[in-house]
């Protein structure tokens, strides 16, 4: 059989991108495709929509496999690459949707993560108080709770295990006592302890359908609640969902600031800009003089904003009342004045681009 471009591209289709659903052929990430019929040797190029993508080695082993059942290819040569931004944002733009049936129904004005890179700072809870404070500005609120393994967002809001819903448009959100709308793979489950021990695909999976078959309606804000790291989750998220920008949390100990630059840094190479950093556990007040006592060591968010490129610094206290609310299931009876500047930041209107 003679090898040519044809046959090695069709070849080449047989591996998909998970995330994205689409073979790397189609997705314009081969480039300089060669075959040398003396060495019988494939050379080319894997254009990878950011460098740190965390599938490339998988990637690169399915398209080495595929090629080498070709009789007559002894070896392989693939080079790693990057996108161009106008090449990213057409492939990022072709990933998971909307249904057509869900399009017309679903108006989700702007999507916001919220990220830690580290686990244990306090971002559940704090996803759970911006959008207790977003509603209580009147908009209309959606949390996705994307922590498939850790999900803790039903807990806060006092929603019952096994209560999302469905009918022939897709799944139905729960609704909390304030009108906000949550999915969460708790919600999928008989008991609220029960593990979901998943691999990354199938976590990855969920995450889609939570985007592209939930029921979501007409809403301002929809939050998405990360999990720790800077793995698949947040990688199918900016590459599936529309995002406005990232809210970043952190805590003052140094290790924490440390992994969690290591999140801002991932942001930055995939263009997702960071609205805020929020310190959380910063100080605790002393109840009879209201002196500031900072617990857990000196503040870092200054380092973390900096690096984030943002102004926006909010610092929480530690609040033993607001983690007894979150225990009960109580947390839209939460009100943090000190959110305030991030609150602004997220009811801002979006920069326009440049023409």
């Amino acid at each position: 059989m003679a090898i040519d471009d044809a046959i090695l591209r069709e070849v080449l289709r047989q591996v998909i991108d998970p995330e994205l659903g689409r073979n790397i052929i189609d997705l314009g990430m081969v480039r300089d495709l060669t075959f040398d019929p003396q060495e019988e040797r494939v050379r080319f190029t894997l254009a990878l929509t950011t460098a740190a993508c965390p599938l490339r080695h998988r990637l690169v082993e399915e398209a080495r496999a595929a090629l080498l059942r070709l009789p007559g290819i002894r070896d392989v040569e693939v080079t790693l690459g990057v996108m161009s931004e106008e090449e990213r944002r057409a492939v990022l733009g072709s990933g998971v949707s909307q249904p057509p049936k869900l399009a017309g129904l679903n108006r989700i004005r702007q999507v916001i993560a919220v990220v830690s890179g580290k686990g244990g700072v306090g971002k559940s809870s704090l996803t759970a108080l911006l959008a207790v404070a977003l509603r209580r500005q009147g908009q209309k609120v959606g949390v996705l709770d994307a922590d498939i393994t850790g999900p803790s967002i039903p807990k806060l809001f006092g929603l019952p295990a096994g209560g999302l819903r469905g009918n022939d448009l897709g799944i139905l959100p729960a609704i909390t006592r304030t009108g906000i709308r949550v999915v969460s793979a708790n919600l999928m489950l008989p008991e609220e302890d029960a593990a979901v021990a998943w691999r990354g695909p199938l976590i990855t999976g969920l995450i889609q359908q939570f985007w592209g078959q939930v029921l979501w309606g007409q809403l301002d804000t929809l939050l998405v609640d990360l999990p720790p790291g800077t793995s698949d989750p947040l990688l199918t998220v900016v590459r599936q969902m529309p995002l406005r920008g990232a809210v970043l949390v952190t805590s003052p100990q140094q290790l924490a600031a440390l992994v969690v630059r290591k999140a801002v840094n991932l942001l930055k190479n995939l263009s997702v800009p960071v609205l805020g950093v929020v310190e959380n556990l910063a100080y605790y007040p002393c109840p009879q003089t209201g002196e500031p006592h900072e617990i857990f060591g000196p503040s870092h968010a200054a380092e973390v904003a900096a690096a984030a490129g943002c102004e926006v610094i909010v610092r929480l206290p530690i609040r033993p009342d607001l983690t007894l609310l979150g225990d009960a299931g109580r947390i839209e009876e939460v009100d943090l004045p000190e959110l305030a500047p991030l609150l602004a930041q997220v009811l801002a209107p979006a920069p326009q681009p440049a023409a």
